[in-house]
């Protein structure tokens, strides 16, 4: 038998514990999500960085063809002859 004078009721201290862990489990999840969307954009940014790194090196090897061509160009025409060599 329960005697009622003596039975101790104690606030609900749950319920603001709960609300603050579903805030909580909230706020983690929207965390994983933009941790889960910055993952795939690194990935395709890494992705495009390959892609640019190859076509910088090739038009640098382009470059250089080019130069070596001009180079070539300008060894085959006749030396410029300057006013006072020609006096």
């Amino acid at each position: 038998m329960l005697n009622v004078l003596t039975e101790i009721r104690l606030p609900d201290y749950s319920a603001g514990m709960i609300s603050e862990f579903t805030s909580l489990m909230e706020k983690v999840r929207q965390l994983a999500e933009v941790s889960h969307a910055l993952r795939l954009e690194n990935a395709e940014l890494r992705g495009a960085l390959a892609s640019q790194k190859a076509d910088n090196a090739q038009l640098t090897a382009r470059i250089g063809e080019a130069y070596d061509r001009v180079a070539a160009l300008l060894d085959t025409l006749p030396a410029q002859v300057s006013k006072e060599e020609a006096a």
